[in-house]
C-alpha cells in the first residue's frame, strides 16, 4: 500500500508565489512517475505537471513558464513551484503516483488533494 499526502495549499493573491509539496510512504520498489492535476468544481480534472524518476518533465501550456515540478534526491516527494498566480489557478491540487509494487506490477494512487485559492 501506498500513502500520498500533499500540502502547501492556501490562499494567495494573483502573482504571488506557492510551494506545494507530494509524499509518498508505504510499501513500493520504486516511484515511477509522480503529477499533479488539479480540479475545480463542475470540471474535470486536468493534468498540471508530471515527473518521471528520470526527471523529464511535462507541463500543461496553461502554467509553462510559471510552475515548476522537481523531486527530491529519494524520489518519494515532488514539489509544485507555482508562480505569477492567477486567479484561474485556484483548485484542488491532486498529487498522483505511479508506483512499482513487488509482486503486483504498477499501481496508480492518489493523494487526497489540497486547496490552492487565488484572490484577485
Amino acid at each position: 500500500q501506498v500513502q500520498v499526502v500533499e500540502s502547501g495549499g492556501t490562499l494567495v493573491q494573483a502573482g504571488g508565489s506557492l510551494r506545494l509539496s507530494c509524499l509518498a510512504s508505504g510499501n513500493f520498489a520504486s516511484i515511477m512517475y509522480m503529477d499533479w492535476h488539479r480540479q475545480t468544481a463542475g470540471d474535470q480534472r486536468e493534468l498540471v505537471a508530471s515527473i518521471t524518476d528520470a526527471g523529464r518533465t511535462t507541463y500543461a501550456d496553461s502554467v509553462k513558464g510559471r510552475f515548476i515540478i522537481t523531486r527530491d534526491n529519494a524520489k518519494t516527494t515532488a514539489f509544485l513551484q507555482m508562480s505569477s498566480l492567477k486567479v484561474e489557478d485556484t483548485a484542488v491540487y491532486y498529487c498522483n503516483v505511479l508506483a512499482e509494487i513487488t509482486g503486483t506490477g504498477l499501481t496508480s494512487y492518489w493523494g487526497q488533494g489540497t486547496q490552492v485559492t487565488v484572490s484577485s
